[in-house]
């Protein structure tokens, strides 16, 4: 690919219209994006059971559409500057989270029992449903971790590369994870503020379109290369 123009993509981001953690608004992070020379992103804003800004008391419906506003907001702002903006969002079970990618927002308006499934059923839904799990950053350690938990079993792919990690050891263990597995490998940059993007992220040989054509990328482990970022 040294010879070809590439396409970069976003895998993993958050806005702070539905995740708490997150400064920076979904327009501020597509103009980050834009200015940093992406094609794409994935808004993956943290669901219920993650980090979320979205109230708990609201009815389902309500919150569902408040928790969409991340992306809808991006995809505003990124028809007015020429970048895709994909759906995604990212699912949590105690510390562990996925990646959910393929789904739509009716997906989630017609599960408001979801929060009470299983991590199996949870991601049986998701392929029953066309949808594709990347387990994200599988071997960080931090205070909402209470132990590490993998699901080679299940997941669709891995984030080896999670470039907000400093700590290199983590990004190590999830490659060799994904190797002795033979699962595909995403990067993503798990950005939360459009002033602190460390680069991550996937670079592609060809412009992606929609969310589908990205997921057959991925599952092809061809045309594409992943972005280190700045920490390694």
């Amino acid at each position: 690919m040294d010879d070809m123009k590439e396409y970069l993509y976003e895998t993993h981001m958050h806005t702070a219209e539905a995740s708490a953690c997150a400064t920076g608004t979904a327009a501020e992070m597509v103009r980050a994006y834009a200015d940093l020379g992406y094609s794409g992103i994935i808004v993956t804003d943290h669901f219920f059971n993650g980090n979320t800004s979205i109230p708990e008391h609201l009815p389902w419906e309500k919150r569902i559409e408040l928790f969409c506003k991340g992306y809808e907001n991006a995809l505003e702002e990124g028809e007015k500057t020429g970048l895709h903006v994909f759906f995604g969002w990212e699912y949590a079970f105690d510390g562990t989270e996925f990646l959910t990618y393929g789904l739509d927002k009716e997906f989630l308006l017609r599960n408001p029992d979801m929060l009470g499934w299983s991590v199996e059923k949870y991601i049986k839904a998701v392929h029953d449903n066309g949808g594709f799990i990347v387990h994200a950053h599988p071997f960080r350690e931090a205070y909402y971790i209470p132990k590490i938990r993998l699901y080679p079993q299940l997941v669709d792919g891995v984030e080896v590369i999670n470039a907000s990690h400093m700590k290199a050891r983590f990004n190590e263990r999830a490659k060799a994870f994904a190797e002795k597995h033979g699962l595909p490998q995403l990067s993503g940059s798990d950005s939360h503020h459009p002033d602190c993007i460390y680069g991550g992220g996937m670079a592609f040989d060809r412009e992606i379109h929609t969310i589908f054509e990205f997921i057959e990328a991925v599952k092809s482990k061809t045309g594409y290369r992943l972005l280190p970022g700045v920490f390694g």
